[in-house]
């Protein structure tokens, strides 16, 4: 996941709204949104190599995610990130008690941001360039390979149009998060950040939706968590070149 604009605690109906984008290889291998039929409660897709998920929830209205930190200082060594959701949506631990819990081990994986939410609070942990935590407050906030709403253009861009679907009354019509995921549009120059990887690569990655034949998004996905509990999850799968493989929603 490297793109995802959330609303907490920002709306009567929505507990937590979420939309975002996970870009990886295309050909890393992955199960598609599912029930997992291991007995652990989540709902997610499955990362196929390490076990984990980039996003996922479980009943009750618990929901993680979890995407990298671009930044060529940072070591890669270290466990998957992705085991950090599913181990967390596995467990019972609240998500603020959680990610402070988390801090001594945080230098165990590799580099990483890690949002945690349940019905009683969100909270956000990474380990780059050192262990932290917060409480995130009520409102509608961006994440994408940097620190918790740091101001990426391609985050800023989404987190309007997640603000602008609250205002239009943030009904059940999810079709215009999915186009604001969709949007492959790259940024000026001026507003990328220098994350050390080159200027082309910075505006290639610049756009919400990421087209290439090797790399690029493999999943659009909203999370509409209610506060009694319930609520959806909708994933759009993407292929080579940004060609659709299809779609899995479920209701919790």
């Amino acid at each position: 996941m490297c793109v995802v604009a959330f609303a907490w605690d920002a709306h009567p109906r929505w507990r937590l709204l979420l939309a975002g984008n996970r870009d990886e290889f295309h050909a890393r291998p992955t199960a598609p949104l599912a029930r997992w039929d291991d007995g652990s409660g989540i709902v997610a897709g499955r990362d196929l190599e390490a076990g984990g998920t980039w996003l996922g929830v479980a009943d009750g209205g618990r929901c993680a995610l979890v995407t990298n930190v671009r930044d060529l200082s940072l070591s890669q060594d270290g466990l998957s990130r992705g085991l950090l959701a599913s181990d967390w949506l596995r467990g019972g631990e609240g998500a603020l008690t959680h990610a402070h819990t988390l801090l001594p081990a945080a230098a165990g994986y590799r580099p990483f941001n890690l949002l945690l939410a349940d019905r009683e609070g969100c909270a956000w942990a990474s380990n780059a360039p050192q262990p932290r935590m917060t409480a995130v407050p009520a409102g509608v906030h961006v994440l994408s390979n940097a620190a918790l709403d740091t101001p990426w253009p391609k985050a800023e861009a989404l987190g309007v149009r997640l603000r602008a679907w609250l205002d239009a009354g943030g009904g059940g019509d999810f079709e215009p998060l999915f186009a604001a995921l969709a949007d492959d549009r790259t940024h000026a120059d001026a507003r990328l950040p220098d994350t050390g990887i080159g200027l082309e690569r910075e505006r290639w990655l610049s756009a919400a939706f990421i087209r290439g034949a090797d790399y690029g998004t493999r999943a659009s996905t909203v999370v509409a968590l209610d506060r009694d509990g319930g609520g959806t999850i909708i994933e759009r799968r993407w292929g080579p070149g940004g060609i659709g493989l299809g779609e899995a929603r479920l209701a919790l």
